[in-house]
């Protein structure tokens, strides 16, 4: 064979594509195993299906969540209440489409504070380490030294019992989590060769923090958002049922439970079907934050 039809050799020091085309060159080939993923597809259309309940609640509840009829008070399901009815004569069907707003609303807000003050505090403490990395570290191993629960519930019993509370609660709580993450992902990014680059070129740290570091931190950060949402909902729900959480009328699923316990021997569905509820979200979150790290993470795609 010719000299001239050999190719040249790739060479170690050949530019490397940064973060953002990085993500945007390798999206559509996740997408397709996304696709592939069994149990990444189930949670996607669990998701999805409580999404769609949660916009098109008021065109998919027949009855109005948070009026009844003591006459119609605890019947069981039937092809005029699919769920039956509470102790209130209050639709359950109706209540728990409603209550996928509130569940939602709380999965998401908790998770945004969480991933705000988790990642900005993690971010800066690892990249600049010395005494003030060690200081956070310390605040945050306090921090997860409190079972989750019992911490939200003390800042819950602080703050007040209202849904608001309890959102900042188990956004408090799911911060160290955060954090970690953050911290690990950018003590191993900042010595990286691109970030030398941008120093020498004069950029600034928030710059290169922003910019550099981050988007090349999205992997892990996206499948621990998603799986912090049912964990959250989950949570929230349960400040819910110990009246900490959303106070009666709402239509909220930890709410729900805790009213409807006294009567699980004499109307069972009235506890049945909220719980299934709760249950259904968290599988499908978990499913599909399983099956985004196994996408996501090279080590795992096999």
């Amino acid at each position: 064979m010719a000299a001239t039809d050999r190719q040249p050799p790739v060479s170690d020091s050949a530019p490397r594509l940064s973060g953002d085309a990085e993500v945007a060159r390798r999206g559509p080939g996740v997408l397709r195993r996304l696709l592939r993923h069994r149990a990444a597809v189930l949670g996607g259309a669990i998701v999805l299906a409580i999404v769609l309940a949660a916009l098109l609640a008021d065109v998919i509840a027949p009855y109005d969540p948070i009026r009844g009829k003591l006459s119609d008070m605890l019947q069981p399901p039937s092809s005029e209440h699919w769920m039956g009815t509470d102790e209130q004569g209050r639709d359950i069907f109706s209540r728990i489409i409603h209550g996928s707003r509130i569940s939602l609303q709380v999965g998401v807000v908790a998770v945004g504070i969480s991933l705000t003050t988790g990642t900005a505090i993690g971010a800066i403490s690892a990249y600049f380490g010395g005494w003030l990395d060690l200081l956070v570290m310390r605040i945050i191993d306090i921090l997860l030294a409190f079972p989750s629960i019992l911490l939200a519930i003390a800042i819950t019993a602080i703050l007040g019992p209202s849904l608001t509370n309890a959102m900042i609660a188990v956004g408090v709580v799911g911060m160290p989590v955060y954090a970690r993450l953050v911290r690990a992902s950018v003590l191993s990014l900042r010595e990286q060769d691109f970030v030398q680059a941008a120093r020498a070129a004069g950029g600034g740290h928030g710059r290169i923090l922003v910019l550099h570091i981050l988007p090349n931190a999205l992997a892990p950060i996206i499948v621990q958002s998603t799986l912090s949402i049912g964990t959250a909902m989950l949570d929230a729900a349960g400040l819910s049922f110990l009246g900490l959480g959303a106070q009666p009328p709402a239509p909220e699923w930890g709410a729900m439970l805790s009213r409807a316990q006294v009567y699980i021997q004499l109307a069972p569905w009235v506890v049945t079907f909220p719980g299934l509820a709760i249950m259904l979200a968290v599988l499908g979150f978990n499913l599909l934050g399983d099956g985004l790290r196994d996408v996501l993470d090279p080590r795992l795609r096999r």
